[in-house]
């Protein structure tokens, strides 16, 4: 039986990932740095933990983030791995932190860096944002007379999908980078917004909102896209559907 840890265990992509690997019989470490049922405790930011967590693992799936740089946790991480250690380290990354000067993104690109530079033989899957992420942006905006949309495309994953191929490249050798993953349509954030507001029979009118700087001159030109990359399937009026089948 494959023993596996989980970095990020208990987010979005996470829960759903270990849940996937429990249910076909893997063994299957959830890293958190909560104690509780069914989890491994462990800290990335000071590494507290970590080196019992990883210790007999075959395969590591970091998924954890922080709220600015990731590299930080990343190193400790490859550190708490040492040279001994041989497990294949899959690591989930942003589609286009190549081509956007967005802080955040220039902190995951240091953690591919870092990844790459560790010697630790590993797999690097960037995908697109995620149907929930888009959602959520229009979530806020709730109370709002109109719904604000950026003037941008996006091309949102569903994260079941994503899941399924995050366990597709555990059952695979390491393979360094491998081709970027994105969700079926290339949509501007309009389109979202509109489909959104049908899925609540709303009549909010829709705003494009077009912002200035680097950041968003990069979303413009396609930097978050793989139109020509390996795409997925759910669309996201079928992930509305989904999740508003389960609110009572």
């Amino acid at each position: 039986m494959a023993e596996i840890l989980v970095t990020g265990a208990t987010g979005t992509v996470g829960r759903r990932l270990v849940e996937r690997l429990r249910d076909r019989g893997d063994s299957v470490r959830a890293l958190s740095r909560r104690s509780g049922p069914d989890l491994v405790t462990g800290d990335l930011a000071t590494g507290d933990g970590i080196e019992q967590a990883i210790d007999g693992v075959e395969t590591i799936v970091h998924l954890a983030t922080t709220s600015r740089d990731d590299s930080g946790i990343a190193r400790v991480l490859v550190d708490a791995i040492g040279p001994e250690r041989r497990p294949h380290l899959v690591l989930l990354s942003i589609v286009g932190i190549d081509r956007n000067p967005l802080p955040y993104y220039r902190g995951k690109l240091a953690t591919e860096a870092v990844v790459t530079g560790s010697g630790v033989p590993h797999t690097i899957l960037r995908a697109t944002q995620f149907h929930p992420f888009v959602a959520s942006l229009l979530d806020a905006q709730r109370y709002s007379p109109v719904l604000v949309a950026p003037s941008i495309s996006l091309q949102p994953i569903d994260v079941g999908e994503l899941v399924d191929r995050l366990v597709e490249l555990v059952d695979s050798a390491p393979a360094g980078r491998v081709p970027d993953i994105g969700g079926p349509e290339v949509r501007t954030v309009r389109s979202f917004a509109e489909a959104y507001r049908t899925a609540r029979g709303s009549h909010r009118p829709v705003m494009p909102l077009r912002l200035p700087g680097a950041t968003f001159r990069a979303f413009r030109s396609g930097s978050a896209l793989v139109p020509d990359g390996q795409t997925t399937t759910v669309t996201f009026e079928q992930f509305l559907a989904a999740r508003d089948s389960l609110v009572p």
